[in-house]
Formats: structure tokens, C-alpha cells, sequence
């Protein structure tokens, strides 16, 4: 795992000068790759390639980076792993065009497939997860490429006679002569979303480079091309989908998944898992313990608040699957000294308060491995998140509704203030059964009374995960962009709004937020993640499911749960969903009031000009009041205030 950068100067450079920059901008990402690092120039094309290396797979100096090709062709800077570099290796071998290897990295790997079959083949080829600049001296081009999900990280762009690439924007404004101005639009996505989905970035002229695509970064304006989409995959494995009885299907998923655990399961440094308790991580844990001849390093924390605490829960299944298990009790204030270095650690505006816990979590692991496994990915493609069991009802009901009388109820459900529908509602669903049971009872009612104004399924859909739903009315001067939510990304015909949703989040949410939040809390502590759910196997097999594998009588992720039941009884798993997050609201209400209340005066925020400060200040009266719970709207605005003061913006 590693932090790559570099640039074009369109007017050439001085060499010494050039290198020195490239090393600043490599400095910047020392906590991705703090093992080694290296800089190539070729001055006469006035290309800067940077590179901080985490070594992983070959710790010896035959892996250093920026890398030669042996046919003196390519130059790649590399962040990721890909994990069937061994049998790649026989095959570039099969061809009888092997290099004399210089080591077993899998960098080398790469360079050598790319000499035989081309880079848009290799890519075809590789399984894994990757960032990759290349240099190809016969055509004199620069070529960036980014895996097929999008777990790692890959920002380019132009910025005057300069083009940037690096795998977070701090490598970018390292360059002395890079002058970041902050893009309206983009800032309107992320208040919606809590990110800033790609291909925007909080900056103008800087992109992110789509999961999937490849550039030709020295012709800045073509436009970035797919060399694989999730689209394709899905229409491909609905068009197959796999027949036979339950019990077949399951064993093809179940020996799937098995190989690739195993396949990440290779590193030449210590390696472990994140144990949350819910059913992903679980299965990832313990399908690792089954092929691990010791017991595995799993790791999981655990809140003082019992209303946000799975570590007992991670605990049991731990003590059932014989892991070394590490927990960390993490209370209120250790949790908020985190709040001020998130801006560093993420780099862009981001306000997924998960990723507290998730840094934390990482925080913890990497004092004992280098790797870890992560159950990541298991809710968008087999189905786990609550509204794909419920999205094709709720619609259909509503549908049958008259707009007026859906308003009503809408109001009705909105003039009753979250913490009164606890007080009333909590008590009830104290006295059910735990599997009826649900925390923050007000809030989802309030997200209830949202969705009651949905136009269309997509309208639903766009209410769902939408954090401010008018966030023009917010932003100065802002104009919110078409995204693949609500511009032409239909997903392949013939599909439940249920199957639509996963769609939709496995192309936006998934690469732009989950992964963006494993990925910066992990390196930011020089930890390496992988996602066996992201395997190619495993996204290729979950394509070809029917539905009702992953959704079966209301119960999200069947298939998952049941190979999970095989290894873990059924007690220890079947418990409502809690998620990964902290108790924001209430924070913002005590402890981090004073913080909050500076990054939102009246006087800032109109010297600023960003915000409209009349409406971000009636929501936090309010919330401070406690008359309503609108952290969900004061944590974006929070995160991006913080985020500019710490960058000078």
C-alpha cells in the first residue's frame, strides 16, 4: 500500500527544482507509505512521478517505486496490491517473455504484464485494488488507472500550466505553484451526500478519476475511459443468472468467497481483521480463522454509550471462533479529540461520523498488524442495508396515497420533535421482542415524513440518502451538478426498486463513502485494508444471484447468513442493525458546543460567503434547543468549515 504523485509541467522545469517538489508533494503522503519512498524525473518530458511506499508483498528494496519496466518502456508509481500477481506471473511466464525478476512484488508483476499484453489488458486481468500512473516512453504519455470499485484513492487534474495527479489532494497542494479555489457545485454534492462524488472534487479543475477508468493524463482533455463497469457486470450476470437449489448456489459462494479471503490473506508482515459483530465481518473472520493455522488478530471497539456499543457482541463471536481478540473501550472525550484531525486525515470535506469509530478501530489494529481484512462491501451487494427489505413496499404503498394526503402526514409526523417520539415510542419498543427493537425511534420517523414527499421511486431514493434536499438554497452561488443519482445512470432494465437502490449504491455510495472512509482512516495510521467482498470473484458471483438469495422474507444478506449459521449460532448474529457512528447530536448539544459554535458564528460564516448563515443558524438553535435533531445537516457544515480553516481557504 503506498501514496503516489506527480505532474506535467507544461513549460518544462529545472531539474533540481522539480525534484525537490516532487519530494515535498511525496512528503505530504509519508503516512500512506512511511517504508520508503522515491522520486523519477525525466526532465526532458518534464514528467515528476512520486512515490511513498508501505511495503507489504517483498519488503526488499526490489519493490522501490517509481519503478523501471525491464524493456526500459514504462514507468509506473503504484498504490494498492493485487492479489493474483503469483499466477500472473506464471502466465506472463507461459508466454515466454518473462524478465529476469528482481524480486516478488507485485509492482514488478504489473510492469511485466503491461511489456506483454498492454496496459488496457493488464488491467482487464489484474484482481485487486489499485492507483496506477504510467509512463510510456515511446508515445510520451502519461496514463492514470484506478480499479474497478474504487477502493484506492486517485485525484487529477490541470491548475494553469500544471497536471497533478496524487492520491490525495494534500500531495496536490504541495506543489508551490498549484492555487486551489474552492468549486461551488461540488460543495452543494456534498452537503447532499455527506462526500463529493466523483468525478468532482472539492476543487475546480480537479477531478477524481471514476472506478473503472483509465486517462491519458498528457492530453488533459480526453475524457477518462472504462475499461470495466459495474453496469456491464450486472446486465452480464442477469442475463446468467446461476441456477439450482439453494444448497448448490450457497456451496458456489461459499468456496467463492473462501478463495478470496485466501488470495488476501497473502503478506509478508503481520496480518489481522475488524470484528464488528455484525454478519460481514464475522463471515470475512471467520472464514480467515478456517484457513489460518493460528489464531487470527481481530480487532473492534467498543462505546460507553450501550446504545452505540457492539464490542460485546464482537466479543462472543471472537470467543466462538477462537481469534486473538483485541477490544478498545473508547469513551466520549477520546472519541471527540479526534473530531480536530479529521479534516487532516480526510483531506476533502467528508461527514460520515462512522468514521470516528473507523479510525479509531484502525488506530487500535495497527499497533498489533499491518494488514487487515474489513467486511466492507457485504451490505451493497448482497442486500444488507434496511431499505432494500422495505424499499419495494414502502413505494407501492405510498404510491396508492394522494400527494395531499401524504403531505399531511408528513406535517403531522414533523411537528412532533424527534426526542418526544423516543420518549413515547422508546418505551414501547423496550417492552418487544430484541429483534423488534430499534434505537433512535424519532429520527427515522422524521426520515419517514421525508420520504412521504417523494415524487417518483428515484425522487425516494434521492430523499434516502440525501443529507440538506435544496442544498442551492445553502450554498452561495452554488449550482448542484448531475450525479449518477439523478442523471443518466439508469441501472439494467427489469429491476425491483429494492435491486435499483443496491444498484445505485454500489456505483455512488459505496466507492465515494465507504471506501473513502476505510481507506483515509487506515492509511492514515500506515494500516493496509482489503475487502474481500470487493474481490472480483465475489462482485462477478453476487451479480448473478437472484434476488431472492439476498433478500429472502424481509431478511437482508440470506446467502451471507447462511453460511454464517454454519459457523456461528444464530443467537450471536440475529440483532437489529446499530450501525457505526457516534452520538454526534448529543456532542453538539455539550461538549462540542463551544467548537461547533465558533465554526458557525453568524459573522464567520457571512465573512466567508459560503454558507446562507440565517438558515445554518436557525438549525442549530434549534438543535441546540433540542427542539429537533438536525445533526445530520450541522455535521456537513462543521466538517467543512474545519476542513478550510485547517487548508487556508
Amino acid at each position: 500500500m503506498c501514496g503516489i504523485a506527480g505532474f506535467i509541467d507544461l513549460r518544462g522545469f529545472d531539474k533540481t527544482t522539480a525534484k525537490n517538489i516532487g519530494r515535498a508533494m511525496g512528503r505530504t503522503l509519508a503516512h500512506r507509505g512511511p517504508d520508503n519512498s522515491g522520486v523519477w524525473i525525466d526532465d526532458k518530458n518534464r514528467v515528476v512521478f512520486a512515490h511513498q511506499r508501505l511495503a507489504i508483498i517483498d519488503l526488499s528494496q526490489s519493490g522501490h517505486q517509481p519503478m523501471l519496466s525491464a524493456s526500459g518502456r514504462f514507468v509506473i508509481c503504484y498504490n494498492g496490491e493485487i492479489y493474483n500477481h503469483k499466477e500472473l506471473r506464471s502466465e506472463v511466464e507461459s508466454y515466454g517473455n518473462a524478465p529476469c525478476w528482481r524480486g516478488h512484488s507485485d509492482t514488478e508483476t504489473i510492469l511485466a504484464c503491461i511489456d506483454v499484453f498492454g496496459l488496457e489488458q493488464t488491467l482487464t486481468k489484474l484482481i485487486g485494488m489499485y492507483a496506477i500512473a504510467l509512463w510510456d516512453k515511446e508515445t510520451k504519455s502519461v496514463f492514470l488507472a484506478r480499479d474497478r470499485i474504487g477502493e484506492k484513492p486517485l485525484y487529477y487534474g490541470r491548475n494553469g500550466p500544471l497536471l497533478l495527479f496524487g492520491s490525495e489532494l494534500k500531495a496536490l497542494r504541495a506543489h508551490p505553484e498549484f492555487l486551489p479555489t474552492i468549486d461551488r457545485s461540488a460543495l452543494c454534492l456534498f452537503l447532499r451526500y455527506n462526500y463529493v462524488p466523483q468525478p468532482y472534487s472539492i476543487y475546480n479543475g480537479i477531478k477524481k478519476l471514476p472506478p473503472g477508468h483509465i486517462v491519458r493524463l498528457s492530453e488533459y482533455d480526453s475524457p477518462p475511459q472504462p475499461y470495466w463497469s459495474f453496469y456491464d457486470e450486472l446486465t452480464n450476470g442477469r442475463n446468467n443468472l446461476l441456477l439450482g437449489s439453494d444448497e448448490l448456489i450457497l456451496k458456489g459462494l461459499e468456496q467463492t468467497l473462501q478463495k478470496a479471503v485466501r488470495r488476501q490473506m497473502r503478506a509478508d508482515v503481520p496480518l489481522g481483521a475488524f470484528l464488528s459483530g455484525g454478519v460481514d465481518s464475522s463471515l470475512i473472520v471467520a472464514l480467515m480463522q478456517e484457513q489460518s493455522t493460528k489464531p487470527v488478530k481481530s480487532f473492534s471497539i467498543g462505546f460507553d454509550d450501550k446504545q452505540f456499543d457492539e464490542a460485546p457482541f464482537a466479543k462472543r463471536i471472537a470467543k466462538h471462533l477462537g481469534t486473538e481478540h483485541h477490544q478498545l473501550y473508547v469513551d466520549s472525550e477520546q472519541a471527540r479529540n479526534t473530531i480536530p484531525n479529521l479534516s487532516k486525515l480526510y483531506d476533502e470535506p467528508f461527514s460520515d461520523s462512522s468514521q470516528i469509530p473507523t479510525f479509531l478501530v484502525a488506530q487500535m489494529a495497527r499497533r498489533h498488524v499491518t494488514v487487515s481484512l474489513s467486511g466492507d462491501g457485504g451490505d451493497e451487494l448482497f442486500g444488507g442495508y434496511n431499505r432494500y427489505t422495505w424499499g419495494d413496499t414502502i413505494w407501492s404503498k405510498l404510491n396508492l396515497m394522494p400527494q395531499s394526503m401524504r403531505r399531511l402526514f408528513s406535517s403531522l409526523i414533523s411537528s412532533v420533535p424527534p426526542s418526544k417520539w423516543d420518549r413515547v415510542l422508546g418505551r414501547l419498543f423496550a417492552m418487544a421482542p430484541q429483534s423488534y427493537q430499534h434505537q433512535n425511534v424519532g429520527d427515522k420517523l422524521h426520515k419517514i415524513a421525508n420520504i412521504f414527499q417523494a415524487s417518483s421511486e428515484n425522487n425516494l431514493y434521492l430523499r434516502l440518502v440525501s443529507q440538506w434536499n435544496f442544498p442551492e438554497q445553502i450554498v452561495i452561488g452554488g449550482v448542484e451538478p448531475g450525479t449518477g443519482i439523478n442523471v443518466n445512470m439508469d441501472p439494467p432494465i427489469n429491476m425491483s426498486f429494492s435491486e435499483r437502490m443496491m444498484f445505485w449504491d454500489a456505483i455512488t455510495y459505496l466507492p465515494d463513502d465507504i471506501l473513502v472512509k476505510v481507506d483515509r482512516a487506515a492509511m492514515g495510521v500506515s494500516l493496509e485494508t482489503r475487502l474481500p467482498f470487493l474481490d472480483l470473484s465475489v462482485v462477478k458471483f453476487s451479480c448473478q444471484l437472484a434476488f431472492n438469495m439476498k433478500i429472502r422474507n424481509g431478511v437482508g444478506k440470506w446467502c451471507l447468513r447462511e453460511l454464517l449459521y454454519r459457523r456461528v449460532p444464530k443467537h450471536l448474529i440475529d440483532r437489529p442493525k446499530m450501525g457505526f457512528r457516534p452520538p454526534i447530536g448529543d456532542w453538539l448539544r455539550e461538549p462540542l458546543r463551544d467548537w461547533a459554535e465558533n465554526l458557525l458564528s453568524h459573522n464567520r460564516l457571512t465573512t466567508a460567503g459560503y454558507f446562507n448563515a440565517d438558515i445554518i443558524r436557525k438549525k442549530w438553535t434549534q438543535h441546540t434547543s433540542g427542539e429537533q435533531n438536525f445533526e445530520h445537516l450541522i455535521w456537513p457544515v462543521l466538517m467543512f468549515e474545519s476542513w478550510r480553516e485547517d487548508v487556508g481557504l
